[in-house]
């Protein structure tokens, strides 16, 4: 056993924050640590590793067993350049070489005897070193801070040169070179970008130790973890599977809760109106019998109420008013900073009730793109038009507009003051504000707090076309729920920039990706998208099509006729992906007409018209789906 935690308590002051938290890690299992925000998971790591003790409880480590940790938060500072900070992570392995090559030196001086003895220990040597992995350790540490998002120019700069993000990653690259028995990682993904995410999750997939993480992204755990550990209601319950699978094993256990209460509930309001009965008879026999089962009444034990009110939330998300078809087009922009060009020519367009994902490695330029549609930047060059009746919601992270001194009841009040209280109660409830909650001043708020309500004030803005800038951030699995139904439920277009995988894969219609400069369209969600990019298929923006024609017919490689025969074939393709993309409308619309139908209460009763809904439903889909592969083999043509 690698490592056991019984009976873990943590309370400040009278405020328990954790109770009773009991589990166990084998070796090379694969743990994740889930829960509410503020429900102590990196706590839980403190107390692990003795930075923080429990009042309650003990851990215990099996026998010489190592572990590392990165904490979520931390500021290294070290004279050395980045590259040998992570090199010394093993200093057994270069103690070794130094002795090899000292050995080495020697054996240039020696002969006879000693040279035989020197030659055996240097062979020794030598084998100790091959087996620690010394042979390829250098060109592993390379590779460690290449996958983490560095480049070889990077690797001598020092500390004091990094961003917060960027320290974080080279600890995270030192702490993986040390390769411990037991990786303890609190939010090792914050500062990655996407391939350094899939890099991460590759090593992670194919380590030989034990794993502790605590991580909010839901795809990266699916894929990484065998066991997951629940800190919801001030302990731990242990989960066998990945993410998903806890999910609804979860989901099912609550549900199996609520019914035993309400059950419970039922059978104590029937037996408090016999009592009522009994008593009312008012005779000897009655008295004594109603006093038999409030005594029974008083014995039994009280479940506690379960609520499922945060996971079955929905927010309705509409627009005030519907745009025309035409969005967003941007054509031919540019952004340069310091003499480096993030990108040129980009040109894309966004249609009515698309949701589109931009991607891209870090420092390629994706909140610029935001930043530049919201005015928040000037672009160097470029157009860019909003079409009819467009109205804008902006979530910049950096940028939350929220007054310090308001509660947060008064923050959304005072910026839709025609809202009822009812309704931003129930608003601040969707975004897990509950109770008293509303009534925190926002000077209080974690980050991520504070996002949360940024989100919700996005939420009631009424606009038709939102831009967001990593909604997901900071955000607990409850929240990211909330807002992936919200959106997926919205009528109107989304434009958004984020890492989390299994977001971008419940809310996208399209991706785009900012790849070398240049955009790549995928006309689907984050699992289409990456199947694509690993067969090398992608379909290049309209933009560098029609580019790629004039360069053809300047050189010569087509004749007039030749030209005029191909325009008007690619005007014939052009007008039947616009017949296309017009069934694939209707079709969508008239999906979403049966959905409607589906939630009316006379419908549910009905279970013929139900049965008749599913098949039509199911015949449209399939449609639907043929369709998109029309779509996708007119646009490759």
């Amino acid at each position: 056993m690698i490592l056991t935690c019984q009976n873990l308590k943590v309370a400040f002051g009278d405020d328990v924050l954790f109770q009773n938290v009991s589990f166990q890690i084998r070796e090379q299992e694969h743990v994740a640590i889930v829960g509410p925000n503020g429900c102590g998971k990196s706590t839980l790591l403190k107390v692990i590793t003795s930075e923080l003790s429990p009042q309650e409880g003990s851990v215990t480590f099996g026998k010489d067993v190592t572990f590392g940790y990165l904490a979520q938060y931390q500021d290294t500072e070290i004279d050395k350049d980045i590259y040998h900070h992570v090199l010394h992570a093993n200093e057994e392995i270069l103690l070794l070489e130094k002795e090899l090559l000292s050995m080495e030196d020697s054996l240039k001086e020696v002969e006879g005897n000693e040279l035989e003895h020197l030659l055996n220990r240097y062979h020794e040597k030598q084998h100790s070193f091959e087996l620690m992995g010394g042979l390829s350790y250098r060109s592993e540490v390379s590779g460690v801070l290449k996958g983490l998002g560095f480049l070889e120019e990077d690797f001598d700069k020092t500390m004091d040169q990094l961003s917060g993000g960027q320290k974080t990653r080279v600890n995270l690259a030192r702490l993986l070179m040390q390769k411990p028995d037991l990786l303890l990682l609190d939010e090792p993904i914050n500062h990655l970008d996407l391939a350094s995410i899939e890099w991460l999750e590759n090593f992670l997939l194919n380590y030989k130790g034990a794993v502790l993480i605590v991580a909010h992204d839901r795809y990266f755990l699916d894929h990484i973890v065998g066991t997951v550990i629940d800190m919801a209601f001030h302990t731990a319950k242990s989960y066998k599977g990945n993410y998903s699978a806890f999910s609804e094993q979860k989901r099912l256990i609550l549900l199996t809760k609520q019914r035993e209460y309400e059950k419970q509930q039922k059978e104590i309001a029937h037996q408090e109106e016999v009592i009522t009965k009994l008593r009312q008879f008012n005779r000897e026999k009655s008295i004594k019998r109603a006093d038999s089962r409030v005594k029974q009444l008083e014995k039994m034990d009280r479940l506690e109420k379960i609520s499922l009110a945060n996971t079955s939330m929905k927010i309705s998300l509409e627009p005030d008013s519907v745009s025309g078809n035409d969005v967003l087009m941007v054509e031919g922009l540019k952004k340069s900073f310091e003499q480096r060009d993030l990108f040129s020519d980009l040109s894309f367009e966004i249609h009515r009730g698309e949701h589109v994902a931009l991607l891209g490695d870090n420092g390629t330029g994706k909140t610029t793109i935001l930043k530049i549609l919201n005015d928040k930047l000037e672009a160097d060059a470029g157009k860019i038009r909003l079409g009819t009746g467009v109205e804008i919601a902006y979530y910049d992270q950096e940028q939350q507009e929220l007054n310090d001194e308001n509660t947060l009841f008064d923050e959304l009040k005072d910026s839709y003051p025609n809202l009822t209280d009812t309704k931003v109660r129930n608003v601040l409830a969707a975004f897990l504000f509950t109770g008293d909650d509303a009534f925190k001043k926002i000077s209080a708020l974690s980050g991520g707090e504070r996002g949360r309500v940024s989100l919700a004030k996005l939420m009631l803005s009424g606009a038709n076309f939102l831009i967001l800038d990593e909604p997901t951030n900071h955000l607990d699995m409850e929240s990211k729920d909330i807002l992936e139904s919200a959106l997926n439920g919205y009528s109107g277009t989304v434009f958004y920039v984020s890492h989390d995988r299994y977001f971008i894969n419940q809310t996208a219609h399209r991706i785009l990706e900012l790849r070398d400069e240049t955009l790549y369209s995928y006309l689907g969600n984050y699992d289409y998208y990456l199947s694509k990019k690993n067969e090398a298929i992608y379909q290049v923006t309209q933009k560098e099509a029609e580019v790629e024609v004039r360069e053809e017919a300047s050189q010569g490689k087509l004749s007039w006729e030749e030209q005029k025969k191909a325009e008007s074939q690619k005007r014939k393709k052009q007008n039947e992906i616009s017949k296309v993309e017009k069934e694939i409308e209707t079709l969508e619309l008239r999906i979403s007409e049966i959905d409607e139908l589906f939630m009316d209460e006379e419908t549910a009763k009905n279970s013929a018209k139900l049965n008749e809904l599913s098949a039509k439903q199911i015949k449209l889909k399939d449609s639907l789906d043929e369709l998109y592969e029309k779509w996708e083999q007119l646009n490759e043509e």
